[in-house]
Order: C-alpha cells, then sequence, then structure tokens
C-alpha cells in the first residue's frame, strides 16, 4: 500500500461504508448508496475499480459476486487526510482552527478528556508564538 492515500469525496462515502461494514458486495453499497445519493450501480462499480486501482481497497471472489474489502485503516486515512489539510495552512492559523474545529463537532466525555490531557503535554514545551511558515525567510505579514 502506498503511504499517502487520496481519495475523492465520492471515493469517501464508499469508503466510510467499507469501514463500517468490514465488507460488502458491490450491490450491497449500491443499495445503500442509491438511497443515500440516489447513485447508479455504474457509478459505484466505477468508484469500487478506482479504489482497487489506487490499492485503497481489494475484491475477492465468493461465489458468483465479489465482496470489496478496505486495504486501508480509517483512522490512519482519517488522521493523514486531517494533516495534509493542516499543511495547506500557515501553523500560525492552526490554533485557531482547531478550536473553531472543537466549537462546531461533537465530542463525547472520553475525547474531552483525551483532548485536555494533550494540550496540558503540549502546553510544557509549546513556544509562546509561531512563526508563520508560508515562505522561507520571509517576514509575514499575517
Amino acid at each position: 500500500m502506498t503511504s499517502k492515500v487520496e481519495i475523492s469525496n465520492a471515493e469517501w462515502e464508499l469508503m466510510r461504508l467499507l469501514w463500517t461494514l468490514g465488507h460488502a458486495t458491490s450491490r450491497q453499497l449500491s443499495e445503500i448508496l442509491a438511497e443515500k445519493f440516489s447513485w447508479k450501480t455504474a457509478t459505484v462499480k466505477t468508484l469500487l475499480h478506482r479504489l482497487i486501482d489506487k490499492q485503497i481497497i481489494r475484491s475477492e471472489k465468493h461465489g458468483r459476486a465479489f465482496m470489496y474489502y478496505p486495504n486501508v485503516g480509517e483512522q490512519s486515512t482519517i488522521d493523514q487526510q486531517v494533516m495534509n489539510a493542516m499543511d495547506k495552512i500557515c501553523q500560525m492559523h492552526v490554533g485557531q482552527t482547531l478550536n473553531y474545529i472543537l466549537k462546531q463537532v461533537p465530542l463525547s466525555q472520553a475525547d474531552i478528556k483525551t483532548l485536555q490531557q494533550t494540550l496540558v503535554q503540549k502546553q510544557k514545551d509549546a513556544p509562546e508564538i509561531l512563526e508563520c511558515n508560508c515562505l522561507p525567510s520571509v517576514n509575514c505579514k499575517h
């Protein structure tokens, strides 16, 4: 498996199903995605073939049907995608962005406790301010 996983928005929807179900046939996936998004079977099959070509999923023949399985872990793929997004942001804005996200998304009590522990640990070594990383050796106007 390649280290960088690139998944389109439509492919994400299909992957969410495979991660949740563990495995599924194209018929099962087509039925769910038709109900959720009114997607045609041909669309689902195209997405399956793209994901196989990218080695993100694999297929195994079971009788007359093919069963599809994820080749990549859900959390590691999510983590990679989030870090790819963060790499596009000036590091001076990452804290504000994370704060915005925290205000918007639902979190469990356990999630909040874990985040608090992580912040306490990070605070020990955190600099007073972060410098702009948009341009090398340039005074930032942020």
